[in-house]
Formats: C-alpha cells, structure tokens, sequence
C-alpha cells in the first residue's frame, strides 16, 4: 500500500509541474510517465480489493441465500417449536388426568374410611351404652337386694327387740342410710357412663369434622384451574393421624 500512495504523489506533481495549455484550463502531461505510474498503483493495490468488488458484485445473490436460508431455519424453529408445544401439552393433559385418577381414588378412600369409623363409632358407643345400662341396672338392683335385705333385717329386729324403741329406730336409720347410698351410687355411676359416653360422641364428632375438611381441601384442590399436580403428603399425614 505505500507504493500507490507514492506512486499517487509522483502522480500528482507531474500534473502539477505540467505545462498548461493556453487560453484553457487544460495542461500537457508526459503519456508515457503517467500511464507507469498507474501501472505501479494498478499492481501494488491488494487483491483483497478485487475480492470485494467481486462480493458488491455479488452481494444480491449473497444476500438472497441467507435470506432464504434464514427463512429455512426459522421454518424449521418453528416447526420444532410446535411440536414442542403439542408435546408439552400431551404431558400436561397427562399429568392432569392422572391427578384427577389419583385425587378420585384419594375421595373414594376417604368416603370409605369415613363410612368405617361412623360404622366403628356407633358399635362402640352401642356396646358402651349397652356395658353402662347393664352396670346401672346391676348396681339399681344391688341396691334394692341391700334395702330389702336391710328392711328384713331390721323388721327382724324390730320384731325380736319390740320393747326396744331406741334399736328399731336405729335399723331403721340404717336402712334409709342404705337405701340412700345405693341410691348415691347408682345415680354416680349414670353420670360417670353419661360423661364417658359424651366424651367418646366429641372424638368421634372432632374425628368426622377432620375428615371432612380433608375431602373438602382435596375436591377444592382438583377443581383449581391454575394446579396440575396434587400434592397428597399432608392428605396422608392426616389419615395416618390416630382417631
């Protein structure tokens, strides 16, 4: 590159100390000096510069290949973006089918072992009530075996101590003291059956209220559009919970 800037200079001052022609703005240069020195700059000029002229030249051509095969890989993007698309909705739908096979079966299972306890709850609370009336009554007539063995005793006594006032008052003082604790007791052993019964009636009650928020939690979890995954580890530590 340095031989055509100073061929150009040489060049140029060849022009410049030329002589001019008269009456024009023209001037007389050396033919054969001049056409050397273009000669010079014509082959110390790169050939690079005759590769990019050949890429102007061809630059629509060019331009047109890339654009048609950026046309093609964008085709082809997007292509594989759809079938991306259709791939990721497949395993979407899957998935929320076997959420709501699973969440089904879950609901199944706990209507089942809903049924179970009520079922369990009320033979228990029959057989305990069945167990307390049969020790109410049991006590009752322990008490009325005590009162009349008490008034028999104390009319024997009374019959084999007439004369003695003060005795017979004391049988039968005796007598209505135990015919009153029998009376005590059994009355103690109602209240004390009535208060384990209820207390077993609240388990069952707090048991059946939990069971049914957990249905409820699960059905309000199928039916939210914005979850596709159901997630059933608390489901299980509840059911796994002791009654």
């Amino acid at each position: 590159m340095y031989r055509v800037f100073e061929s150009l200079d040489e060049l140029v001052t060849i022009v410049e100390d030329a002589r001019g022609v008269p009456m024009t703005s023209g001037c007389v240069v050396p033919r054969g000096d001049v056409l050397e020195l273009l000669d010079d700059i014509r082959d110390a000029l790169p050939g690079e510069l005759d590769d990019a002229q050949d890429v102007l030249d061809h630059r629509d051509e060019v331009v047109g290949k890339a654009t048609e095969q950026a046309e093609q890989t964008v085709g082809q993007a997007r292509a594989e973006a759809e079938q991306l698309m259709a791939q990721a909705r497949a395993e979407a739908e899957r998935m929320v089918a076997d959420a709501r096979m699973h969440a089904d079966r879950m609901l199944a299972e706990a209507h089942s072992e809903a049924d179970r306890v009520v079922t369990t709850g009320n033979h228990e609370y029959e057989e305990f009530v069945a167990r307390a009336r049969a020790e109410a009554e049991r006590m009752v007539q322990a008490g009325r075996a005590s009162y009349d063995q008490s008034v028999e005793e104390g009319q024997a006594e009374q019959a084999r101590l007439v004369s003695q006032a003060e005795l017979v008052q004391a049988a039968h003082g005796e007598s209505t003291r135990i015919v009153d604790a029998a009376g005590v007791e059994a009355e103690r052993l109602r209240s004390e059956c009535d208060a384990y019964v209820d207390a077993k009636l609240a388990d069952f009650e707090e048991l059946l209220d939990r069971t049914l928020r957990t249905v409820g939690k699960g059905r309000q979890q199928l039916r939210a559009p914005s979850r596709t995954a159901f997630d059933y580890s608390e489901w299980d530590q509840r059911s796994s919970m002791p009654g």
